[in-house]
């Protein structure tokens, strides 16, 4: 199965794509990477003012309650214009996890803001190279007081509240925490794509509040399925993008007196790339359709379509910068930058590797049952 996207879904994607078209220019994201952190925040403020960050909260906790099959379409978009945004930590991760996870309290107090884009958030799982695992945590809470350091934190350097695993005598928990306070240290980090940028978060008996009544290692995983499938669907808008990028330089482009993209070199490279996009885009559908219904199918279709999305988009931007050869490499062109957002995404809730176990194991999984 697949989920076959409502007319009010592809009404309001179709909204988006004009808005980001006229909001988010290339230009924009090239000033993002040469260091203006400005045009970062003003662009998810200007999300925010349309709504489109609690586009699927409830109503209840100031959102339209839109569900995730309009998550997935903005995902698109958000993926095709490489929008240099923080939406994907504040509203896949981070609301996210406390939207199931959190209290009626802590819901009531966070998800509005979150939606509304005054909070932004993260989510900080982390703390070494490697996989995300449980045994991995090392960071420590006791008495309400945490202490460790998380690293890479994507968009933890300006977040205002991450969601935070750590342990404590119960086992891994999550836990809320507010980047403000003291006992926080945060440290920039270099990264391949600085306008989605990482940081080290250090705590030193910092306050940490328990997410809900104690979420574990397993509601973990149940949240990077949920992200995994809206992370696909930006990657699909990218390789996308970055296909249709090839196709018009390659028609565009002459060499000996007829356009490069009637060789059969560029032509099967392309055509690769189409086919990978579309198996992509139609393992990501079926993992919308398993996560909007709420399928026990999801944890194998959402591996499935994070693998077959993170392989794409780093085929369709790896092969447009070879369509246009070296002047793609140079800072002022735009081709760089669908590689260097194809390589964050390939990592940003885990390695590429990890999520291919994950597949082999559900599916051993599977056939067990």
């Amino acid at each position: 199965m697949s989920l076959e996207f409502s007319a009010d879904d592809r009404a309001l994607q179709d909204v988006l794509r004009r808005f980001l078209n006229k909001a988010c220019p290339t230009s924009r994201v090239h000033a993002v990477l040469d260091g203006s952190a400005g045009e970062a925040r003003a662009l998810t403020s200007a999300l925010s003012e349309g709504g489109w960050m609690a586009a699927a909260l409830p109503e209840e906790y100031g959102g339209q309650g839109l569900g995730y099959s309009a998550l997935c379409t903005i995902a698109e978009e958000l993926g095709r214009t490489l929008a240099p945004t923080s939406f994907g930590s504040t509203v896949f991760l981070a609301a996210e996890a406390i939207l199931h996870g959190g209290s009626d309290a802590q819901k009531q107090r966070l998800l509005p803001g979150l939606g509304a884009g005054t909070l932004g958030g993260a989510l900080a799982l982390c703390e070494r190279d490697g996989p995300i695992v449980e045994r991995a945590t090392q960071c420590t809470v006791r008495d309400g007081k945490l202490s460790g350091t998380k690293t890479p934190v994507v968009d933890g350097g300006e977040a205002d509240v991450a969601v935070v695993s750590a342990r404590s005598e119960a086992g891994v928990r999550l836990y809320v925490v507010d980047l403000a306070q003291t006992g926080v240290t945060r440290t920039a980090l270099t990264s391949m794509d600085p306008t989605r940028p990482l940081a080290a978060i250090r705590f030193e008996d910092a306050e940490a509040e328990l997410l809900g009544d104690g979420c574990d290692w397993d509601f973990v995983e149940r949240l990077l399925d949920r992200a995994a499938v809206l992370f696909a669907f930006e990657q699909v808008g990218g390789a996308d993008a970055a296909l249709a990028m090839a196709r018009d330089y390659a028609l565009s482009r002459y060499a000996f007196g007829r356009p490069i993209g009637s060789f059969q070199a560029i032509k099967h490279k392309l055509a690769d790339v189409y086919i990978a996009n579309s198996l992509a885009r139609a393992n990501a559908e079926e993992a919308a359709w398993a996560l909007t219904i709420g399928s026990p199918d999801l944890p194998l279709a959402a591996a499935t379509a994070r693998v077959a999305a993170s392989e794409a988009y780093e085929r369709a931007a790896r092969e447009n910068m070879q369509t246009h050869g070296g002047v793609s490499a140079t800072w002022i062109h735009d081709c760089h930058l669908h590689y260097r957002r194809a390589r964050h995404l390939n990592t940003c809730i885990g390695a590429l590797p990890q999520w291919r176990n994950r597949v082999a194991e559900r599916l051993i999984t599977q056939s067990a049952a």
